[in-house]
């Protein structure tokens, strides 16, 4: 059976369910190829031996999840070049994100987007061969949830 692929706006709300998180606005960013979360306080700790990060996620849009603390096992650290062009060292974690009514995984990277407008950006290795983009809609998950 072929995979549906759902076409998506410039911006979309998106829910985090393991993290109970639900209305986030995202960004949509063909022009980046992984995606990320706005958050602070980024620290690296061992859990039962295993590498661990605790992040403050950063929306202050979100009153309940602003400053929200969170610990989850580290997926990967890797450089990223961000949309000015300086390079980091960004440490990734996995989650799932829900769209149109459907759960996927997704790589975040942890990043201070504070001069961003959008707490969530989602990139190209997300949206492969899985959304088609169209630039001058919004929120289409939303109004097709299920669908």
């Amino acid at each position: 059976m072929k995979k549906k692929i759902h076409t998506i706006g410039r911006v979309e709300r998106i829910d985090l369910p393991t993290w109970n998180i639900e209305g986030l606005e995202a960004k949509i960013d063909t022009g980046a190829f992984s995606s990320s979360v706005h958050c602070h306080h980024i620290n690296k700790i061992k859990k039962d031996g295993e590498p661990y990060v605790q992040f403050n996620l950063l929306d202050p849009e979100h009153k309940d999840y602003n400053d929200k603390l969170f610990e989850l096992p580290i997926f990967d650290i890797r450089d990223v070049k961000s949309s000015n062009g300086i390079g980091s060292t960004r440490i990734f974690i996995k989650t799932a994100i829900l769209l149109f009514g459907q759960e996927y995984k997704i790589e975040l990277s942890l990043a201070d987007r504070s001069e961003m407008r959008f707490p969530i950006l989602i990139g190209r290795k997300f949206l492969k061969n899985r959304f088609i983009v169209d630039v001058s809609r919004k929120n289409l998950s939303q109004k097709n949830k299920g669908h």
